[in-house]
């Protein structure tokens, strides 16, 4: 625009007389001056109005309950916008144990994210020796390692406790297995300040406050492992109490990305929660 005015500025008209020139290029240049800072103010306005923020890359680790079609994953990704790249490397079956052993941690590790929220617990409680661990000792120790890699790495870690099961007592309350894994959690993040989404305690109290109908609607169903000689039980399904239809997954996505919008006040801009 500086080399366009002064161009215009520097051309001469023969057919106007030099007081008569200089008005009209005076004139033109500060008409293109007020068009620039329109269009400045215009361009400025426009990029407050969409929101726009530096990018950053979050992934997801966990068991099932965190991926894309049995967990809280997709619903959670669908809550993230404004700049945010978010991928989720959760993976069925796996325990802070075996995540780590199989190599998908170092995968994680190796995408280089800006932060990673951390969840396990489910297949924590396995009695299978290559998943199962004991929270106050081998769970504690591979959710440290978490943390430790993850910020020698240059990655902002972020820890979650385990959705709960939807294990209904006789008065109507979860009485939830898990919860000695999530004392861990929490312990560990007040220890050392590393920011928590206390998702165990807040799906119960969701639970809870739904109530058991409304749960089942979120709730997928799987074939019944029971063995049975009646024909008309062949093939029945029961709902499962663990994993989370589309849903579920959506409404429990939606609570991850409130709590994280709390959580780390940094990513607050990056949550969009659709009305």
């Amino acid at each position: 625009m500086g080399n366009l005015l002064q161009k215009l500025i520097g051309q001469s008209s023969p057919q106007l007389g030099s007081n008569e020139e200089v008005y009209l290029k005076r004139k033109l240049c500060w008409s293109l001056l007020a068009m620039l800072a329109v269009f400045v103010c215009w361009s400025g306005s426009l990029a407050q109005d969409q929101g726009t923020h530096p990018k950053v890359k979050i992934i997801l680790a966990g068991d099932s309950t965190v991926t894309l079609n049995a967990g809280w994953g997709a619903g959670f990704i669908a809550c993230m916008g404004n700049g945010a790249d978010v991928t989720d490397m959760a993976k069925g079956g796996r325990s802070s144990k075996s995540y780590i052993a199989e190599g998908s941690w170092k995968e994680v590790l190796d995408a280089k994210p800006d932060y990673v929220l951390i969840q396990f617990g489910h297949n924590d409680q396995k009695s299978d020796p290559s998943r199962g661990t004991d929270p106050q000792t081998t769970y504690r120790q591979y959710m440290n390692q978490y943390l430790d890699t993850a910020i020698a790495a240059g990655i902002k870690p972020i820890l979650v406790t385990s959705i709960s099961r939807r294990q209904w007592g006789k008065d109507d309350k979860i009485h939830s297995t898990l919860q000695p894994w999530a004392d861990v959690v929490k312990d560990i993040a007040e220890k050392r300040h590393i920011p928590l989404i206390d998702l165990h305690a807040k799906s119960i109290e969701l639970y809870e406050k739904l109530g058991r109908k409304e749960m089942e609607t979120m709730s997928p169903t799987k074939p019944s492992t029971q063995p049975s000689d009646d024909p008309a039980e062949k093939g029945v399904t029961k709902l499962d109490g663990t994993h989370l239809n589309a849903k579920g997954g959506a409404y429990f996505g939606r609570v991850v990305a409130e709590e994280l919008a709390k959580a780390v006040p940094d990513l607050a801009p990056y949550v969009v929660i659709k009305k």
